[in-house]
């Protein structure tokens, strides 16, 4: 009998185990798809974006059409024998077309009237490749004359190698020669071609090279900043670069990856960007910084290379690329009556810094001539002891004491790791938002790799709602602190994660509240504030 009932309970345990790990491993296999089909809607919704920028490009192409049909009928002088052998219909199709004078658009002409006299100026005067378009990524690279040594072809084979068969379908690498030297830019097509025929004829690999009347007259330029004569025109050059080559890449793919001649990356470095990308709403950034150093492993999203060639135009004279960036920023996102501490959050929001680097630099000697940059990115071979995301803009405070500079601001915006001396009862961390927030999901993560035993334990997650209902005064599920904060969560091995009740939002402000002294070091390794779509 005993036998039989050992038999039957180790039957029933078996079992009882079967179902747990089936239902286990059915629960993992479905989140996992569906955070497969959240990534390919993601993808799908950056797609459509992209395709409605290039209808709003097609319109803007065809009412140019239209204005030159304006401009040939008024030069006929509304003569009768230019029209004859168009019939009625079209002839008073054309007059009504003449009749009309709409406003007067600015264009680049106005900025580059220079281009008027060469109908080629904006056409590439080499051209190589298959003319690959519909990729997720296209990657810039612009190069010229080295006098000491060229790194080209080691920055391609750098990029190529590290590409799965997967992703070299799914890309495009442009290489840029600005030089107006015909005999060195096809002595550069003609080595190109002859180390790289496979990724050319495959159409992973395009080169281009723009026209001499692309550029304007540059022996005349103002020199400001206490730059030289030569470094102006080097800089002013180089805004004329990036720009022709940012309009020839802006209808080849969802996102624009800007890359120096000389650099080398990291092995996975293109499913880490487009993973990285596919995460963030399309909304919350303008710039993904891939690299710390100048302009290497800058992301843009296509639809915005438009503004950015725009502007660059209207200042390529005055500034240097990296400055007018950043005015761009300060543009969409300062206010001229707060302090700088505060558009530097705001720009924060839209320029999203991804550590540790993909690209490092290997380059000594610069393109400017004797120019010699030691520059090297120090996050290169770091460790991610942090995980990045994009947060609501806020201000950020505690009453903690931070541990070798690694603060609380640079944690919210994804640059580091938080670190402080052992938390006491009482001590607070606190995010107050620039404007009320409405917030789907928080997530905090303590501790790690290094120091996975610097976790938070004993603490609170409260939030302060812009307005306080009835309902919440009676709903016992949450309780409320003497200062109108409401209780929502709270530490559990280190991490602390949730949802957010609709009803409490917009939020004011976010609080995490010691309850209990600590006997070890606090690290917080990511900070994840989720705003609900829309």
């Amino acid at each position: 009998m005993r036998l039989r009932n050992g038999t039957v309970a180790t039957a029933i345990i078996f079992f009882t185990s079967f179902l747990s790990l089936s239902w286990y491993t059915a629960w993992q296999n479905g989140k996992e798809k569906l955070v497969a089909y959240q990534r390919e809607f993601h993808a799908l919704k950056e797609r459509l974006r992209v395709a409605e920028h290039r209808t709003l490009q097609r319109s803007s192409e065809l009412n140019n059409i239209l204005e030159q049909f304006r401009r040939a009928i008024a030069e006929t002088n509304g003569s009768k024998d230019a029209l004859i052998n168009f019939s009625d219909e079209t002839q008073k199709l054309l007059k009504e077309l003449a009749s009309r004078k709409p406003l007067q658009v600015p264009n680049i002409y106005h900025h580059m009237p220079h281009l008027l006299n060469n109908e080629g100026s904006l056409h590439p005067a080499v051209q190589v490749g298959m003319g690959r378009t519909g990729v997720s990524m296209v990657m810039g690279i612009p190069t010229v004359k080295r006098k000491v040594k060229s790194y080209l072809a080691e920055t391609l084979h750098s990029l190529i190698d590290k590409l799965s068969p997967e992703e070299k379908l799914d890309c495009v690498i442009i290489v840029f020669v600005g030089e107006m030297d015909t005999e060195y830019v096809h002595s550069v097509v003609t080595g190109l071609e002859k180390e790289f025929s496979t990724e050319f004829s495959s159409g992973l690999l395009e080169l281009i090279s723009p026209p001499a009347s692309y550029y304007p007259d540059l022996k005349e330029l103002k020199e400001t900043f206490g730059d030289s004569r030569e470094r102006v025109r080097w800089r002013t050059k180089q805004n004329l670069d990036y720009s022709f080559l940012m309009m020839y890449a802006v209808s080849k793919g969802v996102y624009y990856v800007q890359l120096e001649d000389d650099i080398v990356a990291k092995p996975n470095y293109f499913a880490t960007m487009k993973n990285f990308a596919l995460q963030l709403s399309s909304e919350d950034w303008m710039i993904l910084e891939f690299s710390q150093l100048g302009f290497i492993g800058k992301m843009f999203q296509a639809p915005d290379l438009n503004l950015i060639v725009e502007f660059i135009f209207m200042f390529y004279k005055e500034k240097p690329i990296d400055w007018l960036l950043d005015h761009i920023l300060w543009v969409k996102v300062c206010n001229p009556e707060k302090d700088s501490k505060h558009c530097e959050r705001q720009k924060s929001s839209l320029r999203v810094r991804f550590r540790p680097s993909l690209f490092q630099h290997v380059g000594l000697h610069s393109s400017l001539a004797g120019k010699i940059q030691k520059l090297t990115d120090k996050d290169f071979l770091k460790p991610l002891l942090h995980k990045i995301h994009v947060n609501p803009p806020a201000e950020v405070s505690t009453s903690l004491k931070v541990y070798q500079g690694h603060t609380l601001d640079k944690t919210y915006l994804g640059e580091d790791f938080f670190w402080a001396i052992n938390p006491t009862a009482g001590d607070y961390v606190l995010f107050k938002f620039d404007r009320p927030v409405s917030i789907e999901r928080f997530l905090f993560r303590s501790g790690n790799q290094e120091h996975p035993g610097d976790r938070i334990e004993n603490t609170t997650v409260e939030i302060l709602p812009f307005l306080v209902s009835r309902q919440h005064s009676d709903d016992k599920k949450y309780k409320r602190t003497e200062d109108r904060y409401y209780k929502i969560g709270q530490f559990e091995k280190g991490v602390a994660e949730g949802a957010v009740d609709a009803s409490f939002n917009p939020v004011v402000a976010l609080r995490l509240s010691v309850i209990k002294d600590s006997a070890v070091w606090a690290i917080l390794s990511e900070i994840h504030i989720k705003k609900l779509p829309g």
